[in-house]
Parts: C-alpha cells; sequence; structure tokens
C-alpha cells in the first residue's frame, strides 16, 4: 500500500522531460559502439529498452490518473517542451536499433511512432503556447529547453536517414530526412537568438542557469549527426546529390559552433556551483549536459567520415571515454538520491 502510494506521488510529479535519461543512454551507448566497447553498448541498450518502456508505462499512468496535472505542465512556456523529449527519445532509441543491435522492424516501427509523437508534440506545444491566455513573461518562459524542438526534429531525421539506407528505394525517405534536417536548422537560428537575448540581456542567476542550458550545443550537435548522416548515406545517383556540398557546408557550420559553446558552458558551470555555491543535487535535467556530451562525440566521429577528415577522429576518441563517465557519474547520483528515500522512508514509515 505504502509502495502504490509513493509510486502514484512520483507519477504525479514526473518531469516533463524525464524522457531525457533515454536520449542520453541511447546516444552514450550509440558512443560506445562505435569505439569498439561493444558490451558496454549492449548492456547501456538493454538498459534503454526498460527505461523507455517504465517511463512511458509511468506518463501513460499520469496521464489517466493527473491528466490536469500534465495539461497545466504541456501549457507553462518554461516546461512545456520537455515533453519533445518523448518523441526525441523514440528516435534515439530507434537509431540504436540500426547502430548498437540490428533490429529492422523494430527500427522500422519505432521511426513511425517517433514521426507521429513528433507531428502531435511539435504543433500542440507552440499552438499550446501561442494560444495560452496567461503567459509567466519572457524571462521565465524561454530556456534552453525550447530547443528539445530542435534536437526532437533532428532525431528524426537521423533515424529516417538510418532506415532509408537500408531500403531499395530510399529516396522519399532521404527527402523527408533531408527536409526535416533543413527545418531543424531553421528552428534553431529562431530558438537560439531568443535564449542568448534571455541570457545576455536579462539577469541570470546561477540557479536559473539549469542543465537544458546545455541543449544549446546539444541541439547542434545532433544537427551535426543528422547532416553527416544525410552525406554518408546519399546515393551516388540522386535528386538530392546536387545539395551534397550545401549539406556538408551547413553540416560543418553547425559543428563548428557547437565546439564554440562547449567553453562557455563549461565556464558558466563553474561559476554556477564553485563561484556561486550552488550545491550538486540530483535532478532530471541533469542528463540534459549526458546527452549533449554524448551526441557532440558521436556527431564528430561521424563528421569525420562525411568530410574524409581523419584528424578529427582524435576528438570522439577521448569524448567517449568523457561521456561514460559523465553518464556514470549522473547514474551514481541518481542511485543515491534514491536510496537516501527509500532509507527515509524506511525510517519513517507515513502513517
Amino acid at each position: 500500500m505504502v509502495l502504490a502510494e509513493n509510486l502514484l506521488i512520483r507519477v504525479r510529479r514526473l518531469d516533463p522531460g524525464c524522457f531525457a535519461l533515454v536520449m542520453a543512454t541511447g546516444i552514450v551507448s550509440v558512443d560506445a559502439s562505435q569505439h569498439g566497447l561493444p558490451r558496454v553498448a549492449l548492456a547501456l541498450f538493454a538498459f534503454n529498452l526498460l527505461a523507455y518502456v517504465w517511463l512511458l508505462a509511468l506518463s501513460l499512468l499520469r496521464l489517466a490518473r493527473f491528466r490536469h496535472e500534465m495539461v497545466m505542465d504541456f501549457t507553462d512556456p518554461s516546461r512545456g517542451a520537455g515533453f519533445l523529449t518523448l518523441a526525441a527519445a523514440t528516435c534515439v532509441l530507434g537509431s540504436q536499433c540500426v547502430l548498437v543491435w540490428p533490429l529492422p522492424v523494430l527500427a522500422a516501427a519505432l521511426a513511425v511512432a517517433g514521426a507521429l509523437l513528433w507531428i502531435a508534440l511539435i504543433y500542440l506545444f507552440f499552438a499550446a503556447t501561442i494560444t495560452a491566455r496567461f503567459k509567466p513573461g519572457f524571462t521565465r518562459s524561454i530556456n534552453g529547453g525550447w530547443l528539445v524542438a530542435v534536437v526532437s526534429t533532428q532525431a528524426l531525421s537521423a533515424l529516417l536517414t538510418l532506415v532509408a539506407a537500408s531500403r531499395a528505394d530510399p529516396d522519399r525517405l532521404q527527402f523527408v530526412a533531408l527536409s526535416l534536417y533543413m527545418l531543424g536548422a531553421a528552428l534553431y537560428l529562431l530558438i537560439i537568438t531568443l535564449v542568448v537575448y534571455r541570457m545576455v540581456f536579462f539577469p541570470l542567476r546561477a540557479r536559473e542557469f539549469t542543465p537544458p542550458y546545455w541543449i544549446d550545443m546539444g541541439a547542434l550537435a545532433v544537427t551535426t549527426l543528422a547532416g553527416s548522416l544525410i552525406v554518408i548515406h546519399a546515393p551516388a545517383h540522386s535528386a538530392l546529390t546536387e545539395l551534397l556540398p550545401f549539406v556538408k557546408g551547413f553540416t560543418l557550420f553547425f559543428w563548428a559552433t557547437a565546439t564554440w559553446w562547449i567553453p562557455l558552458l563549461v565556464i558558466l558551470e563553474v561559476w554556477r556551483h564553485v563561484w556561486r555555491h550552488v550545491p550538486l543535487r540530483y535532478e532530471t535535467d541533469d542528463w540534459d549536459i549526458v546527452f549533449p556530451i554524448g551526441m557532440y562525440t558521436v556527431g564528430t566521429y561521424e563528421l569525420a567520415q562525411a568530410l574524409h577528415a581523419d584528424f578529427l577522429r582524435a576528438i570522439p576518441a577521448a569524448g567517449v571515454y568523457v561521456s561514460l563517465a559523465v553518464w556514470l557519474l549522473v547514474a551514481l547520483i541518481g542511485l543515491r538520491k534514491l536510496y537516501r528515500k527509500g532509507w527515509r522512508h524506511g525510517v519513517h514509515p507515513p502513517r
């Protein structure tokens, strides 16, 4: 009875961005697979399947039991974009079914599910945000989490490219993937303008510099991955062949910008925790740091292949261990928090 009550409390408070765990684990798994760590990659893949099913079950339970709270979160501009992590996570898991352990049927099914979720969530989020009668104001609304709209778009583009590569007639899917890549790029340029404007011209307290701001870089990294895959898997003779030089240049542009973001984000993390003494505590948003780091490594690996720039491989060769270390650190902090909560409930059981 107590366990059921505790579960319902957690379901009621389920973070809209909880699927960032699946996104982060999935991309670190792909990272490990690319660098000769198959057992680590498969272990993370198995964990990710369980995490995805578990979080999906909790989300459906929340929709059934606490619909009002879920709608309130979705219509809150500062939190609503987090629901798009479901679409992004579905696509990242689908990419694992191609790159880590070949499961073509499941990959295709996840591509369809990811596309349907992306269409539903991205339009509902922007429609709800635009038509909301009460808005909390610019500084309380906009944050790096909005860029999950870009991440979900590019994650779908990458998955469609991978699925198309195994088909006899890939042209249509590749066209859709390229169109999504362009759309994601446009969304990034639009949203990042608002995010940087908020960061530069309005006071930003240390506690307000939350992990979703790392998506400023992560959205660029997944754009790099999507563009690189389009170049790598483009047929020799296709209607899209003439666009490949443009895609290469645009992809390099986004990778260079992602690289620029990394030192700044590290400096801001030092400012937050060392200078302003904000304590390190586990939050669901912490996976928003793991995902960009892992995605930058994977995106750089694929970019090196797309541009035949072997000198770039030194970055992912070291980055894979950084992404694994950060994933493990966040996981351990999260387990420690769960253990402490369980211990407290054991000592002081609710009456």
